[in-house]
């Protein structure tokens, strides 16, 4: 059934009071299918939950419908960003940014006790898949071309230097951060949040899991001074909805 087809089915349905009350089912039913569909496509690439991983998608179907571009912070091997860009289209513009080797050191006064002793365990265990999630440019590479997408751009290296010299050719849509520690979150911030477009969609991935994630994000929120809040999706993604 062509997209046409769709919204005219779509308007006969919501006009009909005895189908109209079932449409809000049928829309995360057909939505709870694509997102298990794209999970076990991209499974092999990515470490996040399925659930979030559906909200993931989820959010970017309802608030990043914006034009402009898409960016990841922290990619690993490309599952979820290459996820995004088979639900969003190949005519949009990605982004890819990561040291693609592994994570930096976690900050005992920034990050916690927790974060350093959770990376010192890994860095135990270098045969761990997860170890200190490193991964090969060529996996995310291979992810984002499985999603068809046609404009894409991995940045390998770490934040401090390649945001430092970054300048976004549009405005920023969807900035999703997946980069654990305070010191990469503030300097996705610094250098990305201003370029998000107003109405445009921050996701935080690390948010509820790791202190210096959340305390970056507080300390810029709070510098900015301004009405951005964050908010929760049903399986517990922290996003936000940039107001201005």
């Amino acid at each position: 059934m062509t997209r046409s087809a769709n919204r005219a089915m779509g308007a006969v349905l919501t006009s009909n009071p005895v189908t109209a009350p079932l449409l809000p089912l049928l829309r995360s039913w057909r939505h709870r299918r694509r997102a298990n569909r794209l999970y076990a496509r991209y499974r092999k690439w990515t470490m996040i939950p399925r659930a979030q991983f559906a909200d993931n998608l989820w959010l970017c179907r309802e608030f990043g419908t914006l034009p402009g571009l898409v960016i990841e912070c922290g990619v690993w091997r490309g599952g979820m960003i290459a996820a995004l860009a088979q639900l969003l289209g190949p005519e949009r513009t990605y982004y890819l940014f990561d040291s693609f080797e592994g994570l930096p050191p976690a900050d005992l006064l920034k990050d916690g006790e927790r974060a350093v002793n959770w990376m010192a365990r890994a860095v135990s265990q270098p045969n761990d898949p997860w170890g200190t999630l490193r991964a090969e440019i060529e996996l995310a590479e291979a992810a984002m071309r499985l999603s068809g997408a046609r404009q894409y751009h991995l940045v390998k290296g770490w934040y401090k230097e390649t945001l430092a010299s970054f300048v976004p050719p549009a405005p920023i849509a969807i900035l999703r951060l997946d980069a654990d520690w305070y010191d990469s979150i503030r300097q996705c911030l610094e250098a990305l949040y201003p370029h998000v477009a107003a109405g445009g969609l921050i996701l935080i991935d690390d948010y509820y899991t790791w202190d210096g994630c959340a305390r970056a994000v507080h300390e810029y929120l709070a510098k900015q001074k301004g009405q951005d809040r964050i908010r929760q999706s049903p399986a517990g993604v922290a996003y936000i909805i940039k107001a201005s």
